[in-house]
C-alpha cells in the first residue's frame, strides 16, 4: 500500500509541473523584466477608432496573463493600411503588438482594390470583434431627400474622401444596385470633414458609418435627430434601427446578390481586434480568452456606455472564419462587385 502511495506521488510530480506550462510561459512573456505591449491606433488622437483603442488597452491588460502594460501608438494612414503593414511587416510576432484593424480593409485585400496594402490579413491572429455594427448612409436633417425612395427620385451629394475610398464604394454601389441617384463629392481628409461640411450644408450626407461610431463621436447628432439614416447594410438589421431598411431586404436584380451578400459580410466586420502573424498558439489562446473577459468586465462597460461606446462583440475564432470567408470568394462575385463599386473621381 505504502508502494503504491510513492508510486502515485512519484506520478503526480513528474505530471503536474507540465499541465500549467503554457499558461506559466505566457504569463512569464508578459510580465517579463520591461515588458510592454503596443496598441497600434490606425487613426489620428481624438478619432473613433483612437478612443476604442484606448478605452480597450484600459481594460484588457488585466485579463492577460502576466498583466503587462500597453502604450497606445497612433499610426495613421492610408485608410489603417499603414498600421496593417506595420502590423505584418515590421511588427515582432510575439503577441506583443495588437491593433484594431481598419475595417475595410478585408474587403480590400478580397477585391485588390489597394495595392499599397502588403499582408495577408488571412495570416492575422483575430482576437475579437468589439463592434458588428451596421454601415449607413445617412443625410443631414435638412436634406429634402427624406427616404430610401426619394433618394431613388432626387440627386443627392454624398460627401466622400476620393475614389478607393468606403466613403465612395458604398454610394456608388447603392447607385448601382438601387437605382439610387447619390452625386459623390471627392475631395474630403475624413469622416469629421464630411460632417463638418454637412453641418455647413456643402454636402447633404456621408456615405458610410456606423451608428456606434456616430454615437460615440458626435451624440448629439443622433440626440439631437440631425441625420437620418437612409439605408443600412449588413447581415441583419441594428436593433437601434429597426425601421432603416436593410440591403439585404430590397429587390435586388439576380445577378447582384452573390455580390450584394458579399457587401453586407463586409460591412459586419465592424472593429476587428487583432494580433499579428506567427504569434505562438498558446498567447493567441490568452489573448482571446482575455479579450471575452473584457467584454464582460463591468469596469469596461461602465466606461464604454460613459463614452458611449457600443458595444456587440464577437469571438476571435467566429471573427477569423467571417475573414476567411471574406477573402475566399469567388472570382465571378469579386469581379462582379468591383464593377458596382467602380466611381469616377480623385483617388483617395
Amino acid at each position: 500500500m505504502r508502494g503504491k502511495k510513492l508510486l502515485a506521488g512519484i506520478i503526480i510530480f513528474a505530471v503536474a509541473p507540465h499541465m500549467p506550462a503554457k499558461a506559466d510561459s505566457t504569463a512569464d512573456f508578459y510580465a517579463g523584466a520591461g515588458r510592454e505591449m503596443k496598441m497600434v491606433i490606425r487613426s489620428e488622437p481624438g478619432s473613433g477608432y483612437d478612443q476604442l483603442s484606448r478605452l480597450l488597452a484600459r481594460h484588457i491588460a488585466r485579463n492577460i496573463p502576466g498583466t503587462p502594460n500597453i502604450v497606445p501608438v497612433n499610426m495613421p494612414g492610408g485608410g489603417g493600411i499603414t498600421a496593417a503593414n506595420y502590423l505584418a511587416n515590421v511588427a515582432p510576432k510575439d503577441g506583443s503588438v495588437v491593433s484594431i484593424v481598419g475595417q475595410g480593409l478585408v474587403a480590400d485585400q478580397a477585391l485588390g482594390l489597394s495595392p499599397q496594402l502588403k499582408v495577408d490579413l488571412d495570416r492575422f491572429n483575430w482576437i475579437g470583434n468589439l463592434q458588428s455594427s451596421n454601415q449607413i448612409l445617412i443625410v443631414w436633417h435638412t436634406s429634402p431627400t427624406k427616404t430610401l425612395e426619394d433618394a431613388k427620385i432626387r440627386e443627392t451629394s454624398i460627401g466622400t474622401t476620393g475614389a478607393g475610398s468606403a466613403s465612395t464604394h458604398y454610394p456608388a454601389f447603392y447607385n448601382k444596385v438601387l437605382n439610387t441617384k447619390f452625386k459623390l463629392i471627392f475631395g474630403y481628409t475624413g469622416g469629421p470633414t464630411i460632417n463638418m461640411a454637412m453641418e455647413r450644408g456643402e454636402v447633404e450626407g456621408r456615405g458610410t458609418n456606423t451608428y456606434a461610431s456616430y454615437l460615440a463621436t458626435t451624440p448629439h447628432f443622433i440626440e439631437r435627430n440631425l441625420i437620418r439614416p437612409l439605408v443600412q447594410i449588413g447581415i441583419r438589421k441594428d436593433s437601434n434601427m429597426p425601421d432603416v431598411p436593410l440591403l439585404l431586404d430590397q429587390n435586388i436584380a439576380p445577378e447582384n446578390q452573390a455580390a450584394v451578400a458579399f457587401m453586407s459580410k463586409a460591412a459586419t466586420m465592424g472593429r476587428p481586434f487583432a494580433t499579428t502573424p506567427g504569434v505562438p498558439a498558446e498567447r493567441v489562446s490568452a489573448l482571446r480568452r482575455a479579450f471575452d473577459k473584457t467584454m464582460q468586465d463591468p469596469a469596461f462597460i461602465a466606461e464604454a456606455a460613459k463614452l458611449k461606446e457600443e458595444v456587440d462583440p464577437m469571438k476571435g475564432e467566429e471573427l477569423a472564419q467571417l475573414v476567411h470567408e471574406i477573402l475566399q470568394a469567388g472570382p465571378a462575385v469579386r469581379q462582379r462587385v468591383l464593377e458596382l463599386i467602380k466611381t469616377d473621381g480623385p483617388s483617395q
